[in-house]
């Protein structure tokens, strides 16, 4: 496995050393229908949001280079938007679909046109709603591949998304409202691979179809894993074979082997499988891991799917099919090892690390909670008297409900909106990971008071900035997958325990770390990243678990302009369309 990975790892940086521009760009134009559709699964027929009737909806294919135009079309009885998670936006801050903060949501039999560009980006990104739970449907794979068609590692035979998601039976819109409402007991009641619960779910004995990967002996594979659930990191192994890590986030990594993935919400993981095994059939596990406090309870998510070898008859010969050691469900460690072991491919265009930093932020990552009906006091411990949040800083954001940020920003009326007083660091210091804070008690009382506010950031151009997030166990011990739109950056480190700034800041990596627009914050731990502000607009930085967003654990970053034209964000786009009076884009 190691020679394998340094060969690869040679090949990689011959490629890039030798990469050129290869061809014109082109214009790929979608049309983008969302719509309701009826699915039957678990013996009950459930109402889904879907894009052109399909789950996973479909795959933009493009090239680094093209510009990338996507006409959506509501026929939903819900606003809606759609984000375009991992596309740097240079100079396109308009065209993000972050609801609320770039753009207000698209009306019911509204429409909109999105206009992007895909420079200096290769790998795989995905498309997903940015209004409410509705991306567990409505999310699909982009594809961005080099201009000059060489990969720096073996081309592969055929490029496969793996979308892991999970299925909810109850209606995606009310999840939302009981979430805002403070409810957090429903769960999905399976994992999902391409949109198949796969065999281990059954319909009154009847197992349920599964995701099946056709394969012939000797080829290679790039497996295209996207995690697009609301509520679970996911493990993912194939049984007998192993895999070589080669990029995540759209960026290049150095080649590593590995026979297991572990992937959080919002994270892209680009992975080469040769089918090198027997010829035979194989099974695929995708298996959500969650943290054993406070409620061991939680149930199993799993999706089964099939790895199938050609030439082998549909019984697999009569043989057993192999099923893939997977770890304990309330095991984390492997998530925290797994990402501990990523390192970027390093070349000069992309991987210079700044070696100063102008501003230093220290976020921890938590839940709090609010008196209900605006009461100053109330009874804590998670009584009926409150509201749990989840807060940054100890501040819990509050997501405007009729206007945009970005307009607003551009407008210059963000007075009475927004402030831009978003805390550096908590507000007072104490034992982040004391496990004593996870059950109610007097050390967790005295922290839980929180409060909501649409607190900001606002950098000049060019800024270097450093983040270190700290997960807690104030009232939980969720591991955290920090996404900021807009941007990619190097994640220097990551540890468990208090960040201690004495001792941690040796173990940064400035030769080689992932660039990412998404990092998994770990479990009681710490990652630390460092970017530099490029690309001006109104960019929204949130935990990627649907119920941390709904309960608040997000801000946004205002980059101002620079000096010229073409460090500036232009006016709107003819296409872009304005907030109307009820907080939806006017016709």
């Amino acid at each position: 496995m190691a020679a394998m990975a340094a060969s690869i790892l040679c090949m990689a940086l011959a490629a890039l050393s030798a990469a050129a521009s290869i061809g014109e760009a082109a214009v790929v134009e979608r049309t983008f229908v969302v719509h309701e559709m009826n699915v039957t699964h678990l013996c009950n027929t459930t109402k889904i949001y879907v894009v052109n009737g399909q789950f996973p909806g479909p795959t933009l294919d493009v090239t680094d280079g093209d510009t990338v135009v996507v006409h959506i079309v509501n026929r939903l009885e819900h606003g809606l938007t759609i984000h375009w998670h991992g596309v740097r936006q240079i100079r396109s801050c308009w065209a993000d679909g972050a609801g609320f903060v770039t753009e207000c949501p698209i009306p019911p039999g509204g429409d909109h046109t999105y206009r992007f560009n895909v420079t200096g980006q290769v790998g795989t990104l995905w498309w997903h709603a940015h209004v409410t739970c509705l991306r567990a449907t409505i999310n699909g794979a982009i594809i961005i591949r080099p201009k000059d068609g060489k990969y720096p590692f073996p081309t592969p035979a055929k490029d496969v998304p793996i979308i892991i998601g999970e299925w909810w039976q109850l209606d995606l819109i009310e999840l939302d409202r009981r979430m805002a409402d403070g409810n957090f007991d429903d769960n999905p009641l399976s994992a999902t691979i391409n949109g198949k619960l796969g065999d281990l779910s059954n319909c009154s004995g009847v197992p349920e179809k599964s995701f099946v990967l056709d394969v012939e002996r000797g080829k290679s594979y790039l497996l295209r894993i996207i995690n697009t659930a609301l509520f679970s990191e996911y493990y993912f192994k194939v049984a007998g074979h192993t895999f070589t890590v080669v990029g995540a986030d759209g960026n290049y990594l150095t080649p590593f082997e590995t026979d297991m993935i572990t992937i959080a919400p919002g994270e892209t993981i680009d992975v080469l499988m040769t089918a090198d095994a027997l010829p035979a059939h194989y099974h695929m596990i995708a298996l959500a891991n969650q943290p054993p406090e406070p409620d061991p309870q939680i149930p199993l998510f799993i999706s089964r799917g099939l790895v199938r070898y050609a030439g082998v008859r549909s019984d697999n010969n009569g043989l057993p099919v192999p099923v893939p050691l997977m770890p304990s469900q309330h095991n984390t460690m492997p998530s925290y090892y797994f990402h501990g072991n990523l390192t970027g491919l390093a070349y000069p265009e992309r991987h210079r690390v700044p070696m100063h930093v102008d501003e230093r932020f220290f976020i921890t990552l938590g839940l709090g909670s609010l008196c209900r009906d605006g009461k100053k006091v109330c009874k804590r411990r998670r009584s009926n008297e409150t509201i749990v949040v989840a807060t940054m800083n100890n501040v819990s954001f509050h997501h405007p409900t009729t206007t945009s940020l970005l307009e607003r920003y551009y407008d210059g009326t963000g007075k009475g909106v927004y402030t831009e007083d978003f805390p550096e660091q908590p507000p007072h210091p104490y034992n982040y990971t004391n496990r004593d804070l996870i059950p109610p008690g007097p050390l967790e009382e005295a922290l839980e008071p929180t409060f909501k506010a649409t607190k900001l950031r606002r950098f000049k151009y060019n800024t270097s900035v450093e983040i270190v997030f700290q997960s807690t166990a104030l009232l939980q011990s969720d591991s955290n997958p920090m996404h900021l739109h807009g941007y990619d950056f190097f994640v220097l480190a990551q540890g468990l325990g208090n960040f201690n700034p004495k001792r941690d800041y040796k173990k940064f990596n400035y030769h080689n770390p992932q660039l990412r627009n998404t990092v998994q914050v770990p479990r009681t731990g710490w990652a630390a990243v460092r970017f530099v502000t490029d690309n001006p607009g109104m960019w929204y930085l949130h935990c990627h678990f649907e119920f941390h967003i709904v309960m608040g654990m997000a801000t946004a970053f205002i980059v101002e302009d620079g000096p010229t034209p073409e460090t500036s964000l232009p006016p709107p786009p003819p296409e872009f369309k304005r907030c109307g009076a009820n907080g939806l884009t006017q016709p």
